[in-house]
């Protein structure tokens, strides 16, 4: 039999949280944010689950093109633009929006030819300083793309740094407005962070991301039974080994791990090789047959220990829930997991390895 470790996609769930931002923005537009494989759970697995969407958002020309292959006839939009003159070709040809954030892709547009003009969105960089045109630089900008007869539409977008944190919105979303003031063009500003924690900020267009594939973006101040989301990916594997430690026991490398008193733990297959991050220590929390547990010692490359003392009928082929929906209506958030290893939902979901089988839950 094959390695009992799988990863499944929850099609009910992405289709729930779909909703759940739908009526969170019920005036907005929703783009479902689609980068890195749909944030690792396949595109073409979320692609049903998520079409009815009013356009999706990602990165990869190549993606772009899959989603056409998928009769997707709506919009698309490269959220970095292209990355070369001749990928404006690929945008005329398949009717791409796009992003222009600097004086290069301006440059290449103007001397694109095209029988179809181009629906562009024109990004500011607001606070983020990472690409867009700054408040300063943002209406000459917007007013070469409006005299040009490559383009048919000019949309207005930013990019919020701290939506899930503290210090908010306000200063960026004045800076965007005051530069926008009397310009015309859709809005698109709002990310998962901002359109569940900021209603107020109006946006003509709200870009979904790490909404959709069940993770709270501002957790640990929220999870995700406060924003009514569900898991679209579940890790899960089995036990194949117990160990039975006595005090002084070492558990993995580095013996980080030592027991305090007798104690039970199970051997799972799930290791870093699969996308289980190294760096979740002893107390990472995991279900075994539903019940949660811990982690002891150090990930290893196709291993992990797990402390058994909450779940004594444990033994060889125990369901093990890394993440995701457990047995019995238990459930175990991602962003637990990747709290407990100082990262966040969005790498997990990323990291999962190509040799874990996937398949629609």
């Amino acid at each position: 039999m094959p390695r009992p470790i799988e990863a499944l996609i929850h099609a009910d769930a992405l289709a729930h949280n779909l909703a759940r931002v739908r009526a969170q923005a019920p005036d907005a537009r929703i783009w479902a944010v689609v980068k890195a494989n749909a944030y690792g759970h396949g595109l073409a697995r979320a692609f049903g689950p998520l079409r009815s969407a009013d356009g999706f958002a990602l990165l990869d020309l190549a993606e772009a093109v899959t989603l056409r292959s998928l009769d997707w006839r709506g919009p698309i939009l490269l959220l970095e633009g292209v990355f070369e003159a001749r990928d404006l070709e690929l945008c005329s040809r398949l009717n791409l929006w796009h992003v222009l954030h600097c004086e290069q892709q301006i440059a290449w547009l103007a001397v694109h030819k095209t029988q179809q003009p181009h629906r562009v969105f024109l990004k500011m960089n607001s606070g983020m300083n990472r690409l867009g045109f700054t408040p300063t630089s943002f209406r000459s900008a917007w007013a070469r793309l409006n005299a040009m007869p490559q383009v048919d539409e000019v949309s207005l977008m930013t990019h919020f740094a701290d939506a899930d944190a503290p210090a908010g919105i306000a200063q960026q979303a004045a800076a965007f407005e005051l530069a926008t003031r009397d310009l015309p063009g859709e809005r698109s500003v709002s990310n998962s962070a901002a359109l569940l924690r900021h209603t107020e900020q109006a946006s003509d267009w709200v870009r979904a991301g790490i909404a959709l594939y069940g993770s709270a973006p501002d957790f640990p101040l929220n999870d995700i039974h406060h924003w009514d989301l569900q898991p679209a990916m579940t890790l899960r594997s089995r036990l194949i080994g117990v160990q039975q430690l006595q005090p002084g026991d070492s558990v993995g490398y580095g013996s980080s791990f030592r027991a305090e008193q007798p104690m039970r733990i199970g051997i799972v297959a799930c290791g870093y090789a699969d996308g289980y991050p190294r760096h979740c220590g002893s107390g990472t929390p995991v279900l075994v047959d539903g019940r949660r547990c811990v982690t002891v010692g150090r990930v290893s490359m196709d291993m992990l220990a797990v402390d058994l003392s909450t779940v004594p009928a444990a033994d060889l082929g125990s369901e093990v829930t890394l993440w995701g929906r457990g047995p019995n209506g238990s459930l175990l958030a991602i962003d637990e997991v990747a709290h407990a290893g100082g990262t966040i939902g969005y790498e997990l979901m990323c990291a999962l390895a190509a040799r874990v089988p996937v398949h629609q839950a």
